[in-house]
């Protein structure tokens, strides 16, 4: 992993309140900073950080959009996918013994000598978590499937067909059952 200064916020000399910040990422930033993982390319985003600097802790506010290149899952041709996600994190200032402290999901602790806060990694993480697990193409306005025409009939070529016998019923004897002792 390269170390890129673009990506650190000198938090020691910033006033308190909010302060903004904005991050074009791309495919090399990816890269960089970790294997993308599936077939992710083309990655256009851009990720807007919101500081609030308050006086033993920092609130940051990741708003991630763009749109990135990938494979559909069911006809495995490549599209390009919106990305919208939003991410909160916040920073707790801590004493010089910050290594005891265990992270949580969303709360990080750092020691007041730090002066500067790399946000790099975090940027990372909240891009591919802003990617869905199931990739499919979206539907077009009459509500009809994207996917490749010829996969999407080679699919339904290829389901099992229905079986022809009728299900056993396992609650027919109890409705016989039923219907006698009413009669009684």
């Amino acid at each position: 992993m390269k170390h890129s200064r673009e990506f650190e916020i000198a938090w020691q000399g910033m006033k308190p309140g909010l302060h903004s910040f904005q991050y074009e990422i791309d495919d090399r930033f990816m890269h960089e900073h970790g294997e993308p993982e599936g077939e992710v390319s083309d990655l256009k985003a851009v990720v807007k950080v919101t500081f609030d600097k308050q006086t033993n802790f920092f609130m940051l506010h990741f708003d991630v959009g763009g749109s990135v290149e990938v494979a559909c899952d069911r006809c495995g041709d490549l599209f390009r996918m919106q990305l919208w996600d939003e991410f909160d994190l916040l920073i707790k200032l801590t004493g010089e013994d910050a290594t005891n402290l265990e992270d949580e999901s969303d709360v990080v602790f750092i020691p007041r000598s730090e002066t500067v806060i790399d946000i790099g990694n975090w940027i990372y993480e909240f891009v591919m978590l802003s990617i869905p697990l199931q990739l499919v193409h979206p539907n077009d306005a009459e509500g009809n499937p994207g996917c490749n025409p010829q996969a999407l009939k080679l699919l339904h070529q290829l389901e099992p067909e229905p079986e022809d016998q009728p299900a056993k019923d396992i609650w027919k004897g109890l409705k016989d059952l039923s219907n006698k002792t009413k009669r009684k």
